[in-house]
């Protein structure tokens, strides 16, 4: 009866504090028709009342997909930064406040190993080149690794949790990739936006010589970031193809591959090609039913086929940038740079931010990096040259405990279940072989999905599902 009555009364302070959120959004939306508010300050309170109204309906899903969406266009396009990573703290402490048996709350199971990696991470940061450089990658790099992966840890319930956010991403992708194939085709970017001061780009920046061609840097401000993205999420279409019953899914999905890999081909990105093969290979490990280890190579080859078909000039301006002399020289020549900066800094590395590497890496730079370069294309070397070998071994193991714990729900998981764990495990693990020759797990966009992803799979409240008394969700391809 007490539990009832705290219940009612939760509920209707809910619905109260929503009717104040609506009715505060009605008043500044008023006042913004009206003229005393700016266009900004309208779009922000547009965004909080959908949040608003996406939380009260407990579409947990939904509103992390917002986040990432953020991410990606507020912070990372527009150039904000600070958007999202607010809003992650917003749902954790609403994730927090509203905790019960139908909602549980959970903490991360190595935290005091997630502890040291934030504290190792702030000594470098003063020693950046300003203070606010390296606290905007503490924030959006460091910091917002553990948030948002505790983030995925709550709305990462069970089965049913995690279609529904593979779901979301997997719909976000497809449309992303549309915008990115356009992009390709006609050159004109949807929703484009210059911030105030930025300087315009040469649009034959990221041109290929001879062919006409530029490479698509979509929201992403570069052409290998937006490969990275569409190489990671083009698993999670792929997993849903598998786990789906229904026809129609599973061709909505199977069109969303294809899309992605035409979106992924108008990169002109030769790492996140080689990526996203290497993560064809683990989801044929991890699918869990050999009959699709021999389907989804066939579809793949399919798709590839007709890619090439329809689109000859795209292709060849693939395999021309892929043979370009200049472009593994360069690649080999950014390692072993940053090889030369950590055998000078072992311990330390030149300071935390976005723009430190670029200035001070240049003593230490071999001559097969003909250029100074922002980062040393490879995430596992930027930490350390960043903030020395201590921080990157820390790394590593934060990364490795939590794909540990993920591999022990997939394991756990019934045949059905496993398509789906796959293709979170795959997209991760896509984007550690990425990191390997592009930045990825350092680019703050790229790693909140892979962070995510990460803590929905490994959460221990889906362990609890997959083994309690229920086992797990009847999976739609149980049915």
């Amino acid at each position: 009866m007490k539990n009832s009555v705290w219940e009612t009364i939760k509920g209707q302070l809910s619905l109260n504090l929503l009717f104040l959120i609506l009715a505060t959004a009605v008043v500044l939306l008023l006042g913004g028709v009206l003229g005393t508010l700016s266009a900004d300050v309208n779009m922000a309170v547009t965004g909080i009342v959908i949040m608003a109204l996406i939380i009260a309906f407990h579409q947990d899903q939904l509103a992390v997909t917002v986040v990432i969406a953020v991410h990606i266009y507020v912070d990372w396009y527009m150039g904000l930064h600070f958007v999202a990573p607010v809003m992650v703290l917003a749902l954790l402490c609403i994730f927090f406040l509203r905790r019960s048996p139908q909602y549980p709350w959970v903490e991360p199971r190595a935290l005091w190993l997630w502890l040291l990696f934030l504290v190792v991470a702030l000594f470098p940061v003063p020693r950046g080149l300003n203070l606010h450089d390296g606290e905007t990658y503490y924030i959006t790099i460091i910091f917002s690794a553990l948030t948002v992966f505790w983030l995925g840890l709550v709305v990462g319930r069970d089965v049913a949790s995690i279609r529904r956010l593979f779901e979301f991403l997997a719909v976000f992708g497809i449309l992303m990739a549309i915008h990115t194939t356009i992009q390709g085709l006609t050159g004109i970017t949807l929703f484009k936006v210059i911030p105030p001061g930025a300087i315009p780009k040469d649009p034959s920046f990221f041109e290929i010589v001879g062919t006409g061609l530029s490479r698509v840097e979509g929201f992403f401000l570069h052409p290998d970031t937006n490969g990275t993205f569409f190489a990671t999420v083009l698993f999670l279409p792929l997993g849903l193809l598998v786990h789906s019953s229904s026809l129609l899914k599973k061709v909505f999905y199977l069109a969303g591959v294809f899309i992605m890999l035409l979106a992924l081909l108008f990169t002109y990105t030769t790492a996140s090609l080689a990526a996203a093969l290497a993560g064809v290979f683990c989801f044929l490990v991890f699918v869990g039913r050999s009959g699709y280890r021999f389907l989804i190579p066939l579809l793949v080859f399919i798709a590839a086929l007709a890619i090439v078909v329809a689109f000859p000039s795209q292709v060849a301006a693939q395999l021309q940038h892929f043979g370009d002399s200049y472009e593994w020289p360069l690649r080999t020549g950014a390692w072993l740079t940053a090889l030369n900066v950590i055998r000078a800094f072992p311990l330390t590395g030149l300071g935390m931010g976005d723009t430190v590497y670029i200035v001070r890496s240049d003593p230490y730079r071999v001559p097969d990096q003909f250029i100074p370069l922002y980062h040393p294309h490879n995430s596992y070397l930027e930490f350390a040259t960043q903030g020395g070998l201590p921080l990157m071994v820390i790394f590593l193991a934060v990364l490795a405990s939590a794909l540990w714990q993920a591999w022990h729900n997939w394991a756990s998981a019934k045949i059905g279940t496993r398509s789906l764990l796959a293709a979170g495990l795959t997209t991760v693990l896509t984007l550690c072989f990425n990191s390997l020759i592009n930045p990825g797990w350092t680019i703050a966009p790229l790693a909140s999905i892979g962070w995510l992803i990460l803590g929905a799979i490994s959460s221990p409240l889906l362990a609890k599902s997959l083994n309690g008394p229920m086992k797990e969700e009847r999976s739609e391809s149980d049915v």
